[in-house]
């Protein structure tokens, strides 16, 4: 196996676990430990990771890896879940309409709604995530529609133009969004242009945007831009927010709910 060939298998573990080891990619490349680590210093080099000790994780922030829907649920899980429990009172009434995107967070309110009876009953949910969809429909309680396009292998979420335009043909009364950055100049940021794209669509399609989002999310800034604070109505997170992002978020009179 080429050096090249090698540092892709390389990239393409540390984004499908969050986190790869030298002692693991020794055996599964079959060449030495001082190998690997030096795979990893160049790969550093070119910020496509952080070295750790006795392995890597993906570079932040601003880092240019994505990871899989599985590794980031499997990040920060109290805060996540508490922020699903936390939206729940922002769901509209019976007969509301909202949409979800295809973030962990938003999986989060999924299986709070599943976990509270009284949530959630009668309404129409709309997402562009197979995962999510799957989570809804073997709930069975509200009403479902999967937003067509193409799914994305690292992620499960549909996009592409059939995607734009189902969002771009319909007003809902909520939606909940996640995000991989928030910052106060760039506003709402993640990795890949077509996902920033369905993102910013969702935004657009809602009356109330809800963003769903962690506290290892402030001042992260990724590639794409998908929306701007202004397109904000409530922050739900697990620790409110200081210096610039507090200051920007209070000027437009976003509202930050707290678990």
């Amino acid at each position: 196996m080429y050096g090249s060939e090698r540092r892709r298998h390389i990239a393409e573990s540390l984004a499908a676990s969050g986190r790869v080891t030298v002692a693991e990619l020794s055996a599964q490349l079959d060449v030495s430990a001082e190998t690997v680590r030096r795979d990893l210093s160049a790969l550093e080099s070119e910020g496509l990771l952080e070295r750790t000790h006795g392995g890597a994780v993906p570079a932040v922030p601003g880092g240019r890896m994505e990871r899989t829907l599985a590794a980031r649920r499997a990040e920060n899980v109290d805060a996540k879940s508490a922020i699903g429990r936390a939206a729940l009172p922002l769901l509209p009434g019976a007969g509301g309409t909202v949409l979800l995107d295809a973030g962990s967070t938003a999986a989060c309110l999924v299986e709070a709604m599943s976990g509270s009876p009284a949530e959630g009953r009668g309404l129409t949910l709309i997402t562009n995530s197979v995962p999510l969809a799957d989570a809804i429909h073997r709930a069975g309680r509200e009403t479902l529609h999967l937003l067509g396009g193409t799914a994305r292998g690292l992620t499960g979420a549909c996009v592409g133009s059939q995607t734009l335009q189902a969002l771009a043909a319909i007003r809902v009364d909520a939606a909940f969004v996640g995000t991989n950055g928030l910052d106060a100049e760039r506003g709402l940021t993640t990795q890949d242009t077509e996902e920033a794209a369905v993102k910013s669509a969702i935004c657009r399609a809602a009356r109330r945007v809800v963003l769903l989002a962690d506290s290892s999310k402030f001042g992260r800034d990724f590639l794409v831009s998908f929306a701007d604070l202004d397109r904000i109505d409530i922050l739900v997170t697990d620790t409110h927010p200081t210096g610039a992002l507090a200051a920007a978020l209070d000027t437009r009179g976003i509202e930050v709910l707290l678990p």
